[in-house]
C-alpha cells in the first residue's frame, strides 16, 4: 500500500515522492542513467546496498513502471534479470541533472563528482527555466502556484 504524504496528497510532488522519496532509489536511477548499469550487481558494486533493499528497490521500479525486468544469459551461467530504464524512468534525468546542479552549488567538496549531462555532439546540456518565448530566467524570480494536472 503507497503512503500517503501530507494533507494535499494529490500534489504532484507528494505523488512523486510516494515512488521517489527513498535515496536508494534515486541512487538507482542515477546509476542507471549515468553508468548505464542494468545489473543487479553492477547497481550492488556502485551503490554498496544490502541485497534485500536493492531488490526491494528495482521492484518497486519495475511495479511503479520506471524500469522493465528483461531476462538474459551469459554462456554457461544461469538466466538472471537485468534491468532498464523506461521512458518515464529516462525522464528522470532533469531530476538526477537538478539535484547534481544543487549538490555542486549548495553542497560542494573537494572531492566530489557530479555527473554532467551532454548531447551527442559533446554540448553540455545546463537546466534553466525557459518561458515559452525562450527567455532564460533565474529561479530566484521566480514564485510557484498550484494548478491543476489537466
Amino acid at each position: 500500500m503507497p503512503k500517503t504524504l501530507g494533507r494535499d496528497s494529490t500534489c504532484s510532488i507528494a505523488r512523486s515522492l510516494e515512488i521517489l522519496g527513498d535515496a536508494w532509489t534515486l541512487l538507482i536511477v542515477r546509476e542507471a542513467l549515468v553508468a548505464g548499469s542494468t545489473r543487479f550487481q553492477e547497481f550492488q558494486e556502485a551503490l554498496g546496498t544490502a541485497p534485500n533493499i536493492l531488490s526491494k528497490r528495482l521492484a518497486a521500479l519495475v511495479d511503479e513502471g520506471l524500469m522493465l525486468r528483461r531476462a538474459y544469459q551469459e554462456p554457461g551461467t544461469r538466466p538472471r534479470d537485468e534491468y532498464v530504464l523506461t521512458e518515464a524512468g529516462r525522464s528522470l534525468a532533469v531530476v538526477i541533472a537538478a539535484l547534481a546542479e544543487w549538490g555542486r552549488e549548495h553542497r560542494p567538496r573537494p572531492d566530489g563528482t557530479s555527473p554532467r549531462f551532454v548531447t551527442d555532439d559533446a554540448r553540455t546540456a545546463d537546466l534553466a527555466f525557459v518561458t515559452a518565448d525562450g527567455h532564460r530566467i533565474p529561479a530566484s524570480t521566480l514564485t510557484a502556484h498550484r494548478i491543476s494536472d489537466h
